[in-house]
């Protein structure tokens, strides 16, 4: 009889083995680059403080798409084919209207964008000026889906999106049904500018995979959305609302409240960073909008709670925030529902995924990665009767 014997494993074979693929170098690109140890986010050569103070999301989706900013012929541009691309194929509208109103928002997102795959028109030709129209298609649509379904969901009309105005603008007027302020459209589109793009996290991973088999850039995106849905990625910061709401409902000491989670060894999301070793840069400038809007909407227990378990998760854990946990709060304080948080995520991340999209294309090889196998082998073969 073959014996069944423990695989010996050549490690010379395999020189990169680390969990999470944690400092694997996976692909070179020109869409950001972080600085762990400073606290330091770019895209395509702009530092994101630059890009918050400065840029409109526009601006930013160009910059992503061309790795340069665009002049203002440019832009305009840009913004009018965004603006004529927002409305929906009728398919996908019905579908919105009659799935189930308690279904996930995510995964009707993720529906809806591969269901726009269909609509779209298949070039032999499939080149560089082609992939940026089907990006700009996909972003356009993605805030008219999210708005449509939530409204859908609670008995509301559909509000046909706008041929004008922002991103930012059209997306406030659809889910709310009036026109937003000046300064809540600007709260909403730097949220947009700071989510836009983040190096090779797992959802950008999964969509240039994904690229790389020469898929087409809808089945990209809808890949990417799935693996954004994940808690540990893009759904921590619905995660940290639910957390403060919790807090709010029991009247709990948030510090206290911490403390518990902490001995019983629960995770506290909206902290920790598999890059950063400080502050997220984000999370930096998140925080000072999460304290101006709390004080403007009257939630600033929201604000002094999170306020002071930054502190405590900070003297306990020496951990600092991530871009989830003051995002939670300054959606909160717009009127927001917090299951809708990581779809606008995806409403401003599918810019850096188009992004990392073009330029995989542009440049491709099939990822190919190779698995350690650490089982057995020769192992017996028993008939059913005699298991």
């Amino acid at each position: 009889m073959a014996e069944s014997l423990k695989t010996e494993i050549d490690l010379s074979q395999y020189p990169h083995i680390n969990k999470g693929l944690a400092g694997i170098v996976a692909f070179s690109s020109n869409k950001s680059f972080i600085d762990g140890e400073k606290g330091e986010l770019i895209y395509a050569g702009y530092d994101i403080d630059t890009l918050a103070e400065n840029a409109s999301f526009e601006e930013v989706c160009f910059l992503l798409w061309n790795n340069r900013l665009p002049n203002q012929t440019e832009l305009d541009d840009l913004n009018t084919k965004l603006q004529n691309s927002r409305e929906l194929p009728q398919p996908v509208l019905n579908y919105i209207q009659n799935t189930s109103k308690n279904a996930e928002p995510m995964a009707v997102l993720r529906t809806a964008v591969s269901m726009l795959g269909d609509f779209h028109k298949v070039e032999a030709d499939d080149t560089e000026e082609f992939r940026i129209n089907k990006a700009i298609t996909i972003t356009a649509k993605i805030p008219t889906i999210i708005a449509a379904f939530d409204r859908s969901r609670s008995g509301k009309d559909i509000i046909e999106p706008l041929n004008e105005k922002s991103t930012a603008f059209n997306f406030l007027y659809m889910l709310n049904g009036e026109e937003p302020g000046e300064e809540a459209e600007k709260t909403m589109d730097l949220c947009l500018i700071l989510h836009a793009e983040h190096g090779m996290n797992a959802s950008t991973f999964t969509n240039r995979a994904i690229c790389s088999t020469e898929s087409d850039m809808y089945s990209s995106v809808t890949g990417a959305i799935g693996a954004l849905k994940g808690p540990l990625h893009g759904g921590a910061n619905q995660q940290v609302m639910n957390m403060l709401l919790d807090i709010d409902e029991k009247d709990a000491d948030p510090v206290e409240y911490i403390h518990q989670r902490l001995d019983a060894k629960e995770k506290v999301m909206g902290f920790g960073h598999r890059v950063y070793k400080t502050m997220d840069p984000r999370a930096r400038i998140l925080r000072g909008m999460s304290k101006q809007l709390s004080e403007e909407t009257g939630h600033t227990d929201l604000y002094e709670w999170s306020e002071a378990i930054l502190e405590t998760m900070k003297s306990e854990k020496d951990i600092d925030p991530n871009v989830d946990f003051f995002s939670a709060t300054v959606y909160y304080s717009m009127g927001i529902k917090p299951d809708l948080y990581t779809c606008i995520f995806t409403m401003s991340r599918v810019s850096g995924w188009t992004g990392h999209y073009i330029e995989q294309a542009e440049n491709n090889r099939l990822v190919r990665p190779r698995a350690l196998y650490i089982g057995e082998k020769n192992k017996e073969w028993v008939p059913a009767e005699q298991r």
